[in-house]
């Protein structure tokens, strides 16, 4: 936080009252450095992570533009996965609820478009949504931008590793030139100097360096072979025995097969890449939010916008390409108060990259020998939780407390037992302690949830 009020802004007083309600006392740097350009009306280029307080940033600026009166599309944001639109429109929502009666819609792929048209036809300001899908509604025209006043490329870097460009740029020629084009990104790759020099009006350029919190999150560092590196990932989960891990991977193939391994040596573990479909995307992070997964083998792409409360640990299979990428990676644990453990892997390859992490953090590494890794007692590494999943979501009026009322009423389940509960459209899950998972399925399979018989199985 800065000693910077949101108070010293020109915010409307529905804002500051919103802010304060929620907890907002200072702002966060990127907040204090972006907000009086964004606005004053500029367009802004801001580099910043995951967790920096962006999505306040550029979502207190563009609900400042926002008129309730007018039912049609005001604000755009374009984001790289299905989990981070929903997170932003989640965050957007909070932040919009005392102004009026604003409409936070949220576009991606994955989803039906026909539920998706009959909500634009009811009229929404605000959109978000990946850039795939804006730009087939834009296409069937059941989206229209004439009336866009800002424009937000969330996670820019992302999208364009992603291949998004010549969405976006399609996107784009699709609104109006007079609009304020706000751009997120988390690196500066020369796709984003490209994206600016063709689509922005004189950017100002905000970056905010990217570092975590040293009293937080413990580094090791261990060098390796390559060929060991999958065994050393094996022995570093058997000596620290986490609850909650996220191991950074290059490819998809390498997730897979590390995923593959860890499950073949008895711990729990499933890969997170951009070759699954979203249903199982969906399912994967539904586990691993749920503990029902320890271990998620992920590339960095496909972990961006992953909203973890508890991660133990952090496991660089291999180097990021870059410090700042390290830094992100790393500043996924060790948050909300809690102390989070980052190791990373390095073969003699990859020495100055480490050299690369230590510049940036201005303080040496610490090594670690191998021989570091002690097994602690055990039997594997199997997930603490099952989960349920229920053929019934918010469609059919489905609520988390009757999913809770079924396990701890008729079930008999101790409601200490249960663990995240996840309400989507037409799909619920509940994750429960694996020594009552038998009896909660049986239960549930053979009882009622909110009056009805519902089809049960364990993921």
């Amino acid at each position: 936080m800065t000693d910077t009020a949101f108070s010293d802004l020109p915010l409307s007083a529905e804002m500051l009252a919103t802010l304060d309600s929620l907890g907002f006392t200072g702002m966060t740097p990127i907040q204090a450095a972006s907000l009086p350009v964004m606005l004053a009306g500029r367009d802004v280029i801001a580099q910043a992570a995951t967790g920096s307080g962006k999505t306040a940033a550029f979502g207190i600026a563009l609900l400042q533009s926002i008129n309730p009166r007018l039912a049609y599309c005001q604000a755009l944001v374009l984001c790289p996965t299905r989990e981070l639109a929903d997170q932003v429109a989640q965050e957007l929502r909070r932040l919009a609820r005392a102004i009026g009666n604003i409409k936070v819609l949220s576009l991606c792929g994955g989803q039906p478009m026909g539920p998706q048209k009959a909500s634009l036809e009811h009229g929404a300001q605000v959109v978000v949504g990946t850039p795939g899908r804006i730009l087939k509604h834009l296409g069937k025209d059941t989206l229209a931008l004439a009336g866009l006043k800002t424009l937000v490329l969330d996670e820019a870097d992302r999208m364009l590793d992603m291949g998004f460009y010549d969405s976006i740029a399609d996107v784009i020629r699709q609104a109006p030139k007079t609009r304020q084009t706000l751009l997120f990104s988390a690196t500066y790759p020369a796709g984003i100097q490209t994206l600016a020099a063709d689509f922005m009006i004189n950017p100002e350029q905000v970056h905010v360096q990217a570092q975590h919190d040293n009293r937080r999150i413990e580094q090791r560092f261990l060098e390796v072979d390559p060929s060991e590196r999958f065994d050393v990932v094996r022995r570093v989960l058997l000596s620290e025995r986490p609850r909650s891990c996220l191991a950074f991977c290059f490819t998809r193939q390498q997730c897979d097969d590390l995923a593959r391994y860890l499950n073949g040596q008895g711990i729990s573990a499933m890969a997170l890449h951009g070759d699954m479909e979203q249903r199982d995307r969906d399912r994967v992070l539904v586990m691993f939010a749920g503990q029902s997964v320890s271990v998620l083998v992920a590339t960095d792409v496909a972990a961006r916008g992953l909203d973890i409360d508890a991660l133990d640990l952090v496991i660089n299979v291999e180097m990021a390409r870059d410090a700042e990428t390290h830094v992100h990676r790393i500043g996924r644990t060790g948050r909300a108060g809690e102390k989070g453990l980052a190791v990373s892997l390095v073969a003699p390859p990859e020495v100055r990259r480490a050299q690369a992490v230590e510049a940036l953090q201005g303080a040496p590494l610490h090594w670690h020998p191998l021989t570091s890794l002690k097994p602690r007692e055990g039997d594997g590494l199997a997930a603490p939780m099952v989960t349920l999943c229920i053929a019934a979501g918010r469609k059919d009026k489905l609520r988390p407390g009757d999913i809770l009322g079924a396990l701890t009423g008729e079930a008999g389940i101790d409601g200490k037992a249960v663990g995240k509960i996840a309400v989507t459209d037409f799909q619920s899950f509940v994750a429960v302690e694996r020594d009552v998972a038998a009896q909660a399925l049986e239960r549930l399979s053979s009882g009622r949830i909110k009056g009805k018989s519902r089809r049960v199985r364990a993921l």
